[in-house]
Parts: structure tokens; C-alpha cells; sequence
């Protein structure tokens, strides 16, 4: 019997590569998103208390009750939508877990889905995978703006769903209030879906609001809003995320959630659903945390040949390395890890038509040490 691979144009991922070339030369890591700096003691003290306490068995398939709660409560905190926490709120094995059964939900043969690129590279699979096809939108450097008027145009007698992801994930751009309206707008002239991969949503620079799905009363009936538990406490390890939609949807989703992962990392969701009670400022101060990062990282590369582009959001940098070689970002990136001991990941791997933009991601989600380190090396980078 022949094998005949649902995916066949999907072999490893760049970060798998780039993390194993990064382990193979000893270099610094910014190729994965991942913090290299612990968790907060009140979280981590707080798992240990669960675990101890007999926390350690199946958690209900739509995530502990408690949790569920204060994510209702985080979301009228931030964004002034009241929601049911037993009917509107499904705890996940991870954002992308979600997204994946989301996908699924919603996506049967033959439909299109609209997606924008540079894209995280879990869309297009489980859109094919749920018998869809992906229509690509391409983004340009170094703003990644979105033309709303040419996405209209995209729309045909196909299109069933439309992703966007903001704070996004690798630009580091962030949706401005026209562009929320823009959406909530083409989503209801079209009778679309939508998903709002809003992972890095209290990762917002410069004092700007945060914006969300949430706050659009056209899109609320339409849409699945993804968040990540990982990405605001640092723990992407307990790969534990959640999906707000309305009733009607989060029904369907939950019918494909007890099929992937019925349950998810229990002592977390009491640990993390403590913390969210009794220490809500951590989410609150995430955002300044990282923007000292984002401008320690600037100010520590000035001195580089290296282009920054803007980061308005997330805890990536891109940056234009087009007066340093010729090289594609792909060749680059190994160039980089072997020769100077620093991993990235090139840009043209977010996007289905590969994209010469000399460009490349770099993660400061880690310690003060470990940014001075690699700035130190991309400094002597020359022309």
C-alpha cells in the first residue's frame, strides 16, 4: 500500500532547522520565539501548590471552570466584552491547537480563505487539511499595511474565512483602529468568518491601545478571537491557550476540541488562573516589560550595518541585512549561525511566494545578558 502524504510540500520547519543549527555551533538563539528568562515565582510558585494539592488528572474538556471565569473577567478588563464563561470560552493545548480546530470548524472543501503574508506557517496546513484553499495576500516591507480595498477584491463566491493576526507575528505590526473597522466591514458585506490570532495582544508598544476583535460588534457573531496563555507569562512550554466565539461556534469547535486534545495541562489552568485573580498586573505590565527589551535591543544594535524595521508589537525585530551581503535570507540566516554564532529566521519562509526581501526575524524575548551578547556579534557585521 502507497503512502500518499496529505502534505507533501511540508517537510521541517525552519525553526526546527535553525534551532538544531544553533545548538550545533553554540550560537545565540533568536531564531524561536521563546523567552530564555523564568516565569514569575508567584506562577511557577503556584503550579507547584496545584500539583501538590491532587490538581493532576483530567481537566474538563472546555478547560476548568475557574479559568474559564477569568478569562471572561481579563476580557471585559481589557476590552469591555461581556462574556459567558460556560458557553463562549474553550481552553486549548496551545494557541495553534486552536487555531487548527477553529480551522476545522468552519473550512469544508473547496472554500478559500484569505490570508495574509508574511503568515505563521500553521494556516495554510490546516486549511488544506480541512479540504480548503488558501488565498495569499502578500504585505510589503517595512510598514505591512493592509490595502483593505485590494482584499475586497480577493473576496469571490468561495471565500468562507478570512485570518488576521495582530500583533503580528513576524513584522511586528499592529492593527490601527481603521483597520479593525476595515475588517468588521468586509467580514459583514461578505457574510465571511473570521479568525483573530490575537496571541500577542497585551504586547503593545509606546503607549498604544490595545485593539481587538473583541471590540468590534460586527465581527463578534463571526468570529474566533485565539489567545495564548504561553506568550503573556512565559511559558510556552505549557502550551495552554483559549478561543472566545459565540455560542453557536464555540459548539462546533468544541466538537472537533474533544477529538484533537479533550483535555489540556490541568495544575496550569488552576495555576494560571490564580495568578489572573489575585495578580492581574502581571498582564498589565507585560507590555512595558518587553518595550525595555525592544529598545535596549535598538539602542545596542545602532552601531551595526544592520537595518531595524519598526516593531510596534510581539517580541520579534526584523531587521534589513541588505548592506551586509547579497545573500538570500535562507543562505544568510546559516551564514550567520555558522560564521558569527547568532540564529535567525529569514523572512521568505512566512510567505507562500518567496520573497528576496533581505530581511530577517530576531526574537528579543530574552535576558539583558543574552541581547548584549548578540548585539555584540551582529555589530561586526560589515558592509
Amino acid at each position: 500500500m502507497e503512502l500518499r502524504s496529505k502534505l507533501p510540500w511540508v517537510g521541517t520547519t525552519i525553526f526546527t532547522q535553525m534551532s538544531q543549527l544553533a545548538a550545533e555551533h553554540q550560537a545565540i538563539n533568536l531564531s524561536q520565539g521563546f523567552p530564555d528568562f523564568s516565569a514569575s515565582p508567584l506562577l511557577l510558585d503556584e503550579i507547584q501548590r496545584q500539583i501538590f494539592a491532587g490538581n493532576n488528572q483530567y481537566a474538563p474538556m472546555t478547560g476548568v471552570a475557574v479559568l474559564r471565569q477569568q478569562i471572561a473577567a481579563l476580557t471585559a478588563r481589557c476590552y469591555g466584552r461581556q462574556i459567558d464563561a460556560d458557553t463562549e470560552v474553550t481552553v486549548t493545548s496551545g494557541a495553534t491547537e486552536a487555531l487548527f480546530v477553529a480551522i476545522q470548524a468552519v473550512v469544508r472543501p473547496g472554500d478559500e480563505v484569505i490570508v495574509f503574508d508574511p503568515a505563521y506557517d500553521s494556516y495554510q496546513p490546516a486549511v488544506e487539511l480541512a479540504g480548503g484553499k488558501t488565498i495569499h495576500i502578500q504585505l510589503a516591507a517595512p510598514e505591512y499595511h493592509i490595502d483593505w480595498q485590494a482584499v475586497n477584491r480577493r473576496v469571490t463566491e468561495q471565500t468562507r474565512l478570512i485570518i488576521v493576526n495582530s500583533p503580528h507575528n513576524p513584522t511586528g505590526m499592529v492593527f490601527s483602529a481603521a483597520d479593525w473597522r476595515a475588517l468588521a466591514d468586509l467580514v459583514q458585506r461578505h457574510g465571511l468568518f473570521c479568525i483573530s490570532d490575537e496571541v500577542y495582544e497585551h504586547i503593545v508598544f509606546d503607549h498604544a491601545n490595545r485593539l481587538s476583535a473583541h471590540q468590534q460588534a460586527a465581527l463578534l457573531d463571526r468570529t474566533f478571537v485565539i489567545s495564548s496563555f504561553g506568550k503573556t507569562f512565559h511559558v510556552t512550554g505549557w502550551k495552554l491557550g483559549y478561543c472566545i466565539a459565540p455560542a453557536n461556534l464555540s459548539l462546533e469547535f468544541r466538537k472537533i476540541h474533544q477529538y484533537v486534545t479533550f483535555s489540556s495541562f490541568t495544575p496550569a489552568q488552576f495555576a494560571i488562573a490564580k495568578v489572573l485573580e489575585h495578580e492581574p498586573q502581571l498582564v498589565v505590565d507585560l507590555a512595558d516589560f518587553y518595550q525595555e527589551k525592544r529598545d535596549l535591543f535598538a539602542h545596542l544594535l545602532q552601531p551595526s550595518a544592520l537595518r531595524l524595521l519598526p516593531c510596534q508589537g510581539t517580541y520579534f525585530q526584523l531587521v534589513d541585512y541588505s548592506a551586509v551581503s547579497t545573500l538570500n535570507d535562507v543562505e544568510f540566516c546559516h551564514w550567520l549561525t555558522k560564521q558569527h554564532g547568532v540564529a535567525a529566521i529569514p523572512m521568505s519562509v512566512f510567505s507562500r511566494q518567496e520573497q528576496d526581501s533581505k530581511i530577517v526575524r530576531l526574537c528579543f524575548a530574552k535576558q539583558q545578558a543574552t541581547l548584549e551578547q548578540a548585539a555584540e556579534r551582529l555589530n561586526r557585521l560589515t558592509p
